[in-house]
């Protein structure tokens, strides 16, 4: 049984008054965001960014009365500045999560995919500071730590661009940090979505990239969650990892399907065997947490102060996090109760 927490507090968390804009609003991220705000704050305001119509249109169908009152919805793109400042005027907090994320489109298409996981995050950052938004929460992932995609790599540099620009923000005070985690459970096109439409379409076998793949696993409630926890307890430059349970792919399909049999079909290009969310060279600069690691900003030029009342002490040298070597395993009673709860 997995012992990584399943829920993260968010009991020091207050988006009560706050105005709140969340690009990429309408994304598997940006839904459950806007749902679990509505349902547990007050807030002044909650922006939906997003560049689909469609989507907008749907999410304000299925909207109360009263979430109406507070939620806005923004066309807009994070690729244009003038836009995005338009849309952050009198913002308290920026959570990003716009972002073009598969692998195989990336690769194909990498201007499209630096355009706007690259320059979109400079203009979200530029937005932000010339709007003086107070808090911008970055989203990132597993796959920007020693990328070998193009993904994962302008995710990288997404990163590096929000610690650095704490360094910019002069007397306007906005502070930006980023929060990493693995596999979300659910969201479009991950695999237990993928898994779940073969077997309902009557497929004969499964298909499995390599029996040794490993991946971190969290639910969507869970991501939510955390990053509603970074909140309170930034104070800009930090990147948030969540200790969260690794599985292996094969035996999740397992979970899925017991009696199907496994195609091996190779590793697709840009794809790693295991993934590492915080590497070596990282461990420098990283602190623990009961539920979470934080990797501190190395450099820092602003006026940031580490905290030891919260009980964060460094790794040991050399420390790695990966999906293989991970102490903590989700086992297929887990699996089963988190894609249940995913479900709900």
């Amino acid at each position: 049984m997995s012992k990584a927490k399943t829920d993260f507090d968010t009991t020091q968390t207050d988006l009560s008054g706050k105005a709140i804009l969340v690009t990429g609003g309408t994304g598997s991220f940006g839904r459950y965001f806007v749902k679990a705000v509505l349902e547990r704050y007050r807030p002044k305001r909650l922006i939906v960014f997003s560049r689909d119509e469609v989507k907008q249109h749907d999410m304000a169908q299925d909207a109360t009365p009263d979430d109406m009152k507070v939620l806005r919805f923004f066309i807009g793109d994070v690729r244009d500045c003038d836009r995005l400042e338009m849309a952050m005027r009198e913002v308290d907090i920026v959570i990003h999560a716009a972002a073009l994320k598969q692998i195989p489109a990336a690769e194909y298409n990498p201007f499209e995919c630096i355009k706007t996981n690259v320059y979109g995050a400079e203009n979200v950052m530029q937005a932000a500071i010339r709007t003086g938004v107070k808090q911008v929460v970055a989203l990132s992932t597993d796959k920007a730590a020693s990328p070998v995609n193009l993904y994962g790599a302008s995710k990288l540099a997404s990163d590096k661009i929000f610690v650095a620009a704490n360094n910019l923000v002069g007397s306007v005070g906005t502070r930006f940090s980023v929060v990493r985690y693995g596999n979300v459970l659910g969201s479009r096109g991950s695999v237990v979505p993928v898994f779940q439409k073969l077997i309902a379409e009557g497929a004969k076998t499964l298909p499995i990239t390599d029996p040794r793949m490993t991946r971190f696993w969290i639910t969507l409630d869970q991501g939510v969650a955390f990053v509603l926890s970074c909140l309170p307890m930034m104070r800009g430059g930090e990147i948030f990892v969540p200790k969260i349970p690794s599985m292996k792919v094969v035996d999740m399909a397992t979970v899925l399907a017991p009696d199907l049999p496994h195609e091996v079909v190779g590793i697709r290009p840009g794809e790693k065997l295991h993934e590492v969310m915080i590497t070596e060279d990282d461990a420098v600069s990283t602190m623990e947490l009961s539920d979470r690691f934080v990797i501190e900003p190395a450099i820092h030029l602003w006026n940031w102060e580490s905290s030891a009342t919260d009980g964060r002490k460094p790794v040991a040298e050399g420390f790695r996090y990966a999906s293989n070597i991970n102490d903590d395993w989700m086992d297929g009673e887990t699996m089963c109760e988190l894609i249940a709860r995913m479900e709900q």
